[in-house]
């Protein structure tokens, strides 16, 4: 039978029915629910977005949004290092007739190199520079169409510096090794399996890999504006796919970038996010839909200074999504009385940096860095070199080199940084001042905060001493929360438990047989699947091959991101409405136990922190013990729903730990990052 209603009516059906199962099936749950969740949500931000947009209507107003978003989107980066020395050195010089390179290496931040070919005219000097971030070619500055990109910029005056990202060409951060252990010169993932599993871990930081990616940006201008051949004050910036991305980051933050040709990148993040999905890990900035930071977005922090949007007809960046960016810009532009200097180039081709679009970019830069308003051309057959050719480090990889670092490097000074600042500030606080501080972290709202459920039950017979109900707990508007409630029959009931299964379910404690064995003890048992666990798990149709790095909700877990929110304070709200919801439905006044394991433990470790009084003892089985794994493992396993943004500035996970009553808390089994169990594992208080 299905029963909808007040829980008062729940309780009293649950508690003496012995009727049969009805034909009726319960509320299914959702298809691909997360998803409709994060674009509803996503969709109602990116309104309010194009609202203030449409209020920008003077020159003082769109200043200061320029000045507020520009300062926003700095924030949640995370903020960017000291400068310190380049320590840049040229390592090698080919002349190509109609055109010189010069291979560089300079270091972004101490001891961690940035690998790059300078392309230089011929003409008199000084000449403008022109910043090229690469693409995701696995081989990075030696992809062919960026070489003839930069070679056409040398040939018509303008000197191109054309970088290796992180990732990329000579900058693998993750190097296959041989069966002694020996690192190679061939990386272990292709240049975007490399950019999601290195954009894990700054997370907790407070960045984003985007902030490593934006800062060597940064440094690449510094090094062209120290030559005396570059006239500092003639600047460029254009890239390509992941590059165009760079460059849309880099020309809305560096007011030395004059003009900007972002490639195939800028559309609009409300079409993106269905068409083809979230971006890379350095794409989707924390709190970027919330703060009304969208794609047409990086043109317009820049106006009024000349920007080329390069787009395909075909590309699998939505074309539409890219001529409403332009139409945004154009507007924005036309308002601040210059129309003139913003364009779009579109190219019936799929995705690339095609001949086509080359030209119109080169053109662009010749007209506001040259002053020069012609129609240059580019040969059919334009003659690039060998990828061996262009290497900047003996090896053919900067780890390779002596006293290299890695990202991860740089990763574990950072948090050792955070974690020498946090530790008194977080001894400062008292024990309520700590559960504020978690709970805002997180993002775990009050319990009577909580919207109230509606509740489908459906029971079976009663059967073996037990009565089973499957129950939907529908909340916030369109989620669902799947469960499986089994109470004592014929005996009292002396607990209340909440059980909370892994998506591995070989793990889990959401079996049938160990919930009717707690049952069969008078437990009555709620056991849930939490979003993007069990029943509403999203098929992977985002990132492929990274699924299991990632885990099977990574599309969906980006769009939260982007909002400001995370998983663990989605699942946390979920855990105290189920807790508070099987306490009403039982009558019971005690507080509620949980049994977790696997992913939910950190969310369940959450909710018991900052909600103590609605629940009992808590079991957490195979828990990740700490986040300063995350930082420590190059290569993690499906640790992005454990995430919060910036948490390490904060907190660790033992010290929730440390606030839960010694006989209140079993952990068994702690795992690290890797998902490997530790066996000697430290003390957790």
């Amino acid at each position: 039978m299905v029963h909808r209603g007040p829980l008062a009516l729940v309780t009293l059906f649950l508690l003496t029915s012995a009727l049969c199962l009805s034909a009726a099936e319960p509320d299914a749950v959702p298809d691909r629910m997360l998803q409709a969740h994060f674009r509803r949500l996503a969709h109602a931000a990116l309104d309010r977005r194009l609202e203030h947009y449409e209020s920008l209507k003077t020159a003082e107003q769109i200043a200061a949004w320029q000045r507020d978003l520009r300062a926003k989107f700095v924030e949640r980066l995370g903020g960017f290092p000291e400068k310190t020395p380049l320590n840049a050195r040229v390592v090698g010089r080919l002349d190509r007739g109609d055109h010189r390179i010069e291979k560089i290496i300079f270091e972004s931040r101490p001891g961690f190199p940035v690998t790059a070919n300078l392309y230089l005219p011929m003409q008199e000097m000084p000449f403008p520079g022109v910043l090229f971030p690469c693409g995701h070619s696995e081989n990075g500055k030696a992809y062919s169409a960026y070489q003839k990109a930069c070679i056409l910029l040398a040939r018509n005056g303008c000197a191109a510096l054309i970088f290796d990202p992180v990732g990329q060409g000579e900058r693998k951060q993750v190097l296959k090794s041989d069966a002694d252990g020996q690192e190679s010169a061939e990386g272990a993932y292709g240049a975007t399996g490399e950019h999601m599993v290195t954009g894990v871990a700054p997370i907790l930081l407070g960045e984003n890999l985007a902030t490593q990616l934006v800062w060597d940006g940064i440094r690449g201008i510094d090094y062209l504006c120290s030559r005396p051949d570059i006239d500092a004050s003639k600047i460029g910036c254009t890239g390509n796919s992941g590059g165009g991305n760079q460059t849309s980051f880099l020309m809305a933050l560096d007011d030395r970038i004059v003009a900007a040709a972002p490639g195939n990148f800028i559309t609009t993040t409300r079409i993106k996010n269905d068409r083809p999905g979230p971006g890379d890990a350095e794409q989707n900035i924390f709190g970027q839909i919330s703060d009304g930071l969208d794609h047409p977005d990086f043109v317009m922090l820049r106006a009024p200074r000349p920007t080329l949007i390069l787009a395909a007809t075909q590309d699998f960046v939505p074309i539409e999504g890219s001529w409403i960016a332009f139409r945004q810009a154009k507007r924005l532009y036309t308002r601040m009385g210059f129309s003139e200097r913003v364009d779009l180039a579109e190219t019936d081709d799929k995705h690339g940096y095609n001949s086509e679009l080359r030209v119109a970019m080169v053109r662009f830069m010749r007209r506001w860095l040259l002053d020069i308003e012609d129609a240059i051309t580019e040969p059919v057959d334009v003659p690039t070199l060998p990828d061996a050719s262009l290497l900047c480090t003996e090896h053919g990889q900067a780890l390779l080199e002596a006293g290299s670092r890695s990202i991860f490097d740089l990763n574990r000074e950072s948090a050792a940084r955070l974690a020498a600042a946090r530790a008194p500030q977080w001894a400062e606080l008292d024990g309520d001042g700590k559960r504020r501080l978690v709970r805002r972290t997180a993002g775990i709202r009050e319990l009577e905060t909580l919207p109230a459920v509606e509740a489908t039950v459906e029971t079976q017979p009663a059967s073996d001493g037990l009565q089973v109900a499957t129950i939907r707990l529908r909340h916030d508007e369109d989620l669902v929360l799947p469960g499986r409630l089994v109470l004592p029959v014929g005996k009292p009931m002396n607990r209340c438990v909440l059980v909370l299964a892994d998506a591995a379910t070989e793990l889990g404690l959401q079996t049938i047989e160990q919930t009717n064995a707690l049952a069969h003890d008078g437990a009555a048992v709620l056991s849930v699947d939490l979003a993007g666990l069990g029943q509403t798990t999203m098929k992977p149709w985002r990132y492929g091959s990274m699924a299991g790095v990632l885990g099977p909700n990574s599309a969906e877990w980006f769009v939260s991101y982007m909002l400001g929110r995370s998983f663990v304070g989605l699942r946390g709200d979920q855990i105290l409405l189920a807790a508070r919801w099987l306490k009403q439905a039982t009558n019971w006044s005690g507080p509620v136990d949980v049994q977790a394991v696997g992913e939910p433990c950190v969310p369940a470790l959450h909710a018991a922190v900052v909600e103590p009084l609605l629940f009992g003892h808590v079991t957490l089985r195979r828990p990740l013990q700490r986040w300063q794994s995350v930082i420590e493992t190059p290569v993690t396993n499906r640790q992005l729903p454990n995430e919060i943004h910036g948490v390490l500035r904060h907190y660790d996970l033992p010290d929730l730990v440390r606030l839960m009553p010694d006989d209140w808390l079993t952990i068994e089994q702690p795992v690290d990052a890797a998902g490997n169990e530790i066996t000697q594992p430290e003390l957790n208080r």
